[in-house]
């Protein structure tokens, strides 16, 4: 068959990424080689030409937060939200489990988000650090605390990074109306710069404008961004704020169980 164009890609790309996590453009090319049950032949050219990537960023859908992986935006998720059962009738029983797995974590992470915006922002601080130190950062809920007060300069959580806290990790952790634009990450790099601090941590309900990323990127000091979308992502990875209801394990037929050694029989 011709080689899909980019609208043809859309929904498929979209669905296939549309939990949030990092999609490597090789699975992303295999994925669409099977939908579109595409040649050895048709999968290179699919691979080695301007395939969905320009037109899909240029319309902000996908973004590529390192080289060769894919994420799916905002406003990915929010075109994609206005198909939400498209194509479903052609997928396979398997395909139609996730399917179905990646709209409930989608709407899994829109009321984790909801109930964060419920709550004050102190509890939101204090379920910022609890998620930090589940993921890694320092070693127990000893090891950090949400600052909580007003006149922080910025700061609302400290993590120790290691055991006698010779290096810290500072935290931001603000809802947020709208993209957080580049004043609000220059003010913490500021605090972050005050205090001799190299590294911080700065997490938002929502997300970050072009400019606040380059900020960040430049910035002298290590500053990792987390969005909305990554902040749900996170607390579903990671347990918190969340239970599981049910599992489901699929099983498959064990080919080699059935192979007949037919050279001693």
């Amino acid at each position: 068959m011709p080689i899909p164009t980019t609208d043809q890609m859309l929904l498929p790309v979209l669905q296939y990424i549309a939990d949030g996590q990092e999609y490597r453009r090789r699975s992303i090319i295999n994925m669409l080689t099977e939908h579109f049950s595409l040649t050895e032949s048709e999968r290179r050219t699919l691979s080695d030409g301007v395939t969905m990537e320009r037109p899909l960023e240029n319309r902000e859908l996908i973004e590529r937060p390192r080289t060769g992986y894919y994420q799916i935006t905002t406003r990915g998720l929010e075109f994609l939200n206005q198909y939400p059962e498209e194509n479903r009738g052609d997928l396979s029983p398997e395909e139609s489990i996730e399917a179905n797995y990646r709209q409930i974590r989608r709407e899994l992470a829109a009321e984790l988000l909801q109930r964060i915006e419920d709550n004050s922002p102190p509890f939101f601080e204090r379920l910022v650090i609890h998620l930090l130190v589940e993921m890694g950062y320092g070693g127990s809920q000893e090891d950090a605390e949400a600052v909580g007060r007003s006149g922080d300069g910025g700061i609302d959580g400290v993590i120790k990074a290691d055991p006698l806290g010779l290096n810290v990790v500072y935290v931001q952790a603000k809802r947020w109306v709208g993209n957080v634009g580049e004043p609000p990450i220059r003010d913490f790099v500021g605090a972050l710069d005050g205090r001799g601090v190299q590294e911080g941590i700065f997490i938002t309900t929502s997300d970050f404008n072009p400019a606040a990323k380059e900020f960040a990127e430049r910035s002298s000091k290590r500053v990792i961004l987390i969005n909305g979308r990554e902040l749900a992502r996170y607390m579903i990875e990671h347990n918190v704020g969340v239970s599981t209801t049910k599992t489901y394990e699929i099983k498959r037929v064990d080919s080699d169980y059935f192979a007949e050694d037919t050279e001693n029989s």
